[in-house]
């Protein structure tokens, strides 16, 4: 009975949030046209809204730790869920992203995202989209800010191990910024999949910077465990061990 009960305020909380969404996107538009300023306030309010209202419509609190980067860097995140994507916009000031090339269609939410200066690549063409986004930051036609990476490469679920690519370690190399891992333990609360919601508190850490200067093999090494450590330790504060689970 209390998982029913749980469910159907899981479903009521997700069409609210794609309801507000679309209400947002009405709102911000017409201004977000005219200043990149109003894109960031749109998402920054919308993701703040989706966190406030979890906390409330299903006893999903969340909460962030260590220090928010806000000058140009790379973060490299855990990605477990939407949830640890909409934590993270939050609150850094100017993030963004590298998307799939067809996401760049999408309605209101591909505009957005190449306003923010998301990143569209094509498959086999990442070097090339890198360097025309360096490029673009210097001349000043494309926007600074936070490129959120996710060195898994897609969400992985809290109870499952997934390598790390080698991808960051070159945008480690070429873009010279220092790289700032981020932990969570949001998969065991908001999965990747399915309507349920587990009620309890969603965190995720932001690391200490990994400098540059480092060789491409101790720069994996090191981000792997710094970020799967923190990460593990937080499911485990919140009740549930991957090292547990066959």
């Amino acid at each position: 009975m209390r998982y029913a009960f749980q469910w159907i305020r899981s479903l009521f909380f997700i069409i609210q949030m794609y309801f507000v969404m679309a209400i947002m996107a009405v709102f911000f538009t017409p201004f977000a046209i005219f200043s990149r300023d109003w894109v960031y306030r749109a998402v920054h309010t919308y993701c703040r809204w989706v966190r406030w209202s979890a906390g409330w419509m299903v006893g999903l609190k969340s909460e962030i730790r260590g220090e928010v980067p806000t000058e140009e860097v790379l973060i490299a995140a855990k990605h477990q869920s939407f949830f640890d994507i909409i934590m993270i916009v939050s609150v850094v000031p100017k993030p963004k992203f590298i998307m799939k090339s067809v996401l760049r269609f999408a309605p209101i939410l591909g505009w957005y995202a190449m306003r923010l200066g998301c990143v569209p690549v094509d498959r086999g063409k990442r070097a090339e989209a890198i360097r025309q986004m360096m490029d673009g930051v210097k001349d000043g036609s494309a926007p600074a800010g936070q490129l959120i990476i996710y060195p898994q490469g897609t969400r992985v679920a809290w109870n499952a191990k997934t390598n790390y690519k080698v991808g960051i370690s070159v945008l480690y190399r070429e873009t010279g910024q220092k790289v700032v891992p981020a932990a969570t333990n949001v998969g065991v609360f908001w999965p990747r999949h399915g309507i349920y919601r587990r009620p309890g508190l969603a965190v995720v850490e932001f690391l200490e910077p990994i400098e540059q200067g480092m060789e491409a093999k101790p720069f994996m090494k090191h981000l792997e465990d710094e970020i799967e450590t923190r990460s593990i330790a937080l499911m485990k504060d919140a009740g549930f061990d991957p090292d547990a689970v066959d």
